[in-house]
């Protein structure tokens, strides 16, 4: 089955159309670059993943009052 890129219009391997991907490598690798994350760990508690580093302040509440 042959299918055109969603982003730039190529052609899409078979292999990845069956899998269910609908953008060709070097656009799905562009794509994944652009997608930011880091896990972070909570004092005493479990590790969350932050994907907006405005989340990041003030976590740590040992480190006093982040205004």
């Amino acid at each position: 089955m042959k299918r055109n890129c969603a982003e730039c219009g190529g052609v899409v391997a078979p292999a990845r159309v069956a899998i269910g991907y609908n953008v060709c490598l070097p656009c799905g690798e562009r794509i994944a670059r652009q997608r930011v994350h880091t896990v972070a760990p909570l004092h005493k508690s479990n590790y969350i993943v932050v994907t907006n580093r405005a989340d990041l302040r003030g976590l740590n509440n040992k480190g006093g009052l982040y205004r």
